[in-house]
C-alpha cells in the first residue's frame, strides 16, 4: 500500500507547489497521476504546469491515451497511466491507493474547509493502517517533514 504524504500549503499556491513535486516524481523515474475535485480545477492546473518555468518541461495531458503520458491529469478514479505517484488536490477522493508507491494530498492551510477535510482524511487513513506523514513549507519555501 502507498505511503500518504500530506502537504500543508501555507506559503505557495497549489499552481506553484505542484509542478516541482511532479518534476521530482519524474526524476525518480515514476509516472504521476494528478486527481482533482473538478474539471475547472484540472484546466487551471493544466495551464499552470505548462507555464510553470521557462526552463522546465513537465510532460502531461488530460486528453488522449493516458498510457502514453508520464503525468496524467484527471477527475476520475483508477490509475490509467500506471503511475507510481498519486497527487490529490481539491478534495479529490483518494480511492484505492494499493497500486501506487506514494500518494500526496495537497491542501490549502488558509482554507478552513480544506484544513478540516485534510484532518478528517488523516484520521481516516491512520485508522485504516496507512502510513502517513505530514509536510509543511518552511520560511524558505522548502518542504520539511514534521514529527
Amino acid at each position: 500500500m502507498a505511503e500518504l504524504w500530506f502537504y500543508h500549503l501555507e506559503r505557495s499556491e497549489l499552481e506553484r507547489a505542484l509542478p516541482p513535486l511532479l518534476e521530482k516524481s519524474l526524476q525518480r523515474g515514476w509516472r504521476a497521476l494528478v486527481r482533482a475535485g473538478s474539471a475547472e480545477r484540472m484546466e487551471q492546473l493544466d495551464a499552470a504546469i505548462w507555464a510553470f518555468r521557462d526552463d522546465s518541461f513537465v510532460p502531461h495531458a488530460r486528453e488522449g491515451d493516458p498510457a502514453r503520458q508520464p503525468v496524467w491529469l484527471t477527475t476520475e478514479s483508477g490509475n490509467p497511466n500506471g503511475a507510481q505517484a498519486l497527487f490529490l488536490v481539491d478534495d479529490a477522493e483518494p480511492g484505492d491507493l494499493s497500486g501506487f508507491e506514494r500518494a500526496c494530498l495537497l491542501f490549502n492551510g488558509a482554507d478552513p474547509v480544506a484544513l478540516e477535510l485534510a484532518r478528517s482524511r488523516w484520521k481516516q487513513m491512520k485508522e485504516a493502517g496507512v502510513t502517513a506523514s505530514y509536510w509543511k513549507e518552511s520560511a524558505s519555501g522548502r518542504w520539511e517533514k514534521q514529527q
